[in-house]
């Protein structure tokens, strides 16, 4: 998607150890054309330990702000002025805004995930899902999912990481195991259930041993799979053919870039048009 750049555009990016992989600036620079912003998006790799480093370096730029991937969402969390209640609440930054001197931090991995959930027409108030896996999408997830009102039941194999999870809203978040048993007792009242592990990742080579869980699920409960790649999964295959509506890690991915460009230009933004341009961006060859 062809870029007009000016002398006024303000500069944006992506950080990460490793980065050049990144769709981020794709999708963004997509986003910033069909909406005529006065924005360019780079990508800035950044070694690991250099979070304080970049951020000195990106205010000294001129730099409107920039998002971070792995390893440096928990790093940047003490090097805020302000933080969002998500992000604090999970301990990690994705989208940092640079404001007169003061750097602002987000994470919009779980509001993003919440904003493609309305897609399917699910609120998640009042509404008990769950929810696998603990890793740093597992966390915004949960944190976004706890502070919409609803009750999550978090599985993961790795007890301690589990209950480390559901502490940052023990009101909300309970624990589980990941064995058959304890998934299917989780998923026979869920109205949602959502993946945030890596099972079933293109390139991941691993896959659910068991998925008799979904066979636990009420008819009407939501399927959700945070990877986009492949589209359909073996969980959203399975949930599909036992009738249950649902969605893979695309909606997450576009609305988390979509709400931090919103951040980034403190504009209400198209999203239909912006979802379009990033959409087409990445149906390109």
């Amino acid at each position: 998607m062809p870029i007009q750049l000016r002398n006024t555009a303000k500069k944006l990016c992506v950080i990460g150890d490793p980065v050049l992989h990144s769709r981020s600036p794709l999708l963004q620079n997509a986003m910033i054309s069909a909406l005529g912003l006065d924005y360019i998006y780079l990508c800035q790799p950044v070694p690991r330990g250099e979070a304080g480093r970049w951020l000195e370096c990106a205010k000294f730029s001129g730099y409107a702000g920039f998002n971070a991937t792995m390893p440096h969402k928990e790093a940047l969390i003490p090097l805020m002025d302000e933080l969002d209640d998500l992000a604090r609440l999970c301990g990690a930054v994705n989208t940092v805004c640079l404001r007169q001197g003061r750097a602002v931090g987000y994470n919009t991995d779980g509001s993003g995930f919440l904003r493609a959930l309305a897609e399917l027409g699910v609120d998640p108030a009042g509404k008990k899902a769950t929810l696998l896996g603990s890793g740093g999408a597992a966390r915004a997830v949960a944190a976004a999912l706890a502070g919409a009102g609803a009750r999550v039941t978090v599985c993961n194999r790795t007890a301690v990481r589990t209950e480390e999870l559901c502490a940052m809203a023990p009101h909300a978040l309970t624990p589980a195991g990941f064995d058959p048993s304890s998934l299917s007792a989780a998923a026979e009242d869920s109205h949602v259930l959502i993946n945030c592990t890596s099972l079933g990742m293109e390139g991941a080579g691993t896959q659910f041993d068991d998925l008799s869980f979904l066979r636990a699920l009420p008819p009407d409960a939501v399927v959700c799979d945070a990877i986009y790649a492949p589209a359909e999964t073996l969980l959203l295959k399975e949930a599909r053919a036992l009738g249950h509506p649902a969605m893979n890690g695309m909606g997450m991915l576009l609305h988390q870039a979509i709400l931090a460009l919103e951040h980034f230009t403190g504009e209400n933004l198209d999203k239909e048009k912006a979802k379009s341009a990033a959409l087409a961006a990445l149906e390109q060859p």
